[in-house]
């Protein structure tokens, strides 16, 4: 691989080991709701869409409106949790310490919640970087490639120039349709088997592991 002018991280999965929580809490509530949703329905639905893009999946298969205080209780409830069960993805610490190219975040979850996983992380002042989010940024979330082309829109950078770190089939589409190099990161608590070739089947230029891996990748 060539040297990257920008690294973009997705955040739940890639830099807070966050999808088993926020989709465990998920199911619950859906369940509660009267659509029997386990853990693994849940991540492979609606893991790495934003809510107002999960909320037609909800209701197809509900069969009516999803319910009003489902996204604030969701909200509230991973909030809570985060207090004591947000941990960083194994390495990421290590990888941000580690690199000197300028980075964003880009993710389809809310800033406040991306903020507060930084701050709970100790690196909420050092990050060095923006935060885009598909909730305020742009009007189509991923799998479409808006918000990391608006991501290298803002900064000035070629979106060739761009390496993206994704978790999941959906924003690894993302990236690839907006021409950046996207590395799959199976790293989180979240994978299961196939995982990885799930990336790869969604156009994922590279699969690893670990972050160490993609140091290795990008030469120290």
């Amino acid at each position: 691989m060539s040297r990257y002018d920008l690294i973009v991280f997705d955040y739940d999965g890639v830099v807070a080991d966050s999808e088993l929580l926020n989709n465990r809490v998920l199911a619950e509530l859906l369940t509660e709701c009267g659509l029997a949703t386990s853990l693994d329905d849940s991540l492979s639905i609606y893991m790495g869409k934003r809510w107002l893009d999960c909320v037609p999946l909800i209701e197809e298969r509900l069969g009516g409106p999803c319910p009003d205080h489902v996204h604030g209780e969701w909200t509230r409830r991973c909030h809570d949790r985060a207090t004591t069960e947000l941990t960083p993805v194994a390495g990421f610490l290590d990888f941000l310490a580690s690199r000197r190219e300028r980075r964003c975040i880009a993710s389809s979850s809310p800033v406040s919640w991306i903020e507060m996983g930084l701050e709970r992380f100790g690196v909420g002042a050092t990050f060095g970087g923006p935060i885009f989010s598909a909730a305020v940024h742009v009007t189509r979330g991923k799998p479409h490639p808006d918000l990391f082309l608006h991501a290298a829109s803002a900064l000035a950078i070629e979106p060739e120039r761009a390496l993206v770190i994704e978790d999941t089939p959906t924003g690894v589409r993302a990236g690839v349709a907006a021409g950046m190099t996207v590395v799959g990161l199976c790293a989180g608590g979240h994978i299961r088997d196939g995982h990885a070739e799930r990336l790869l089947a969604a156009g994922a230029h590279e699969v690893v592991g670990s972050y160490a891996e993609i140091e290795v990748l990008l030469g120290r």
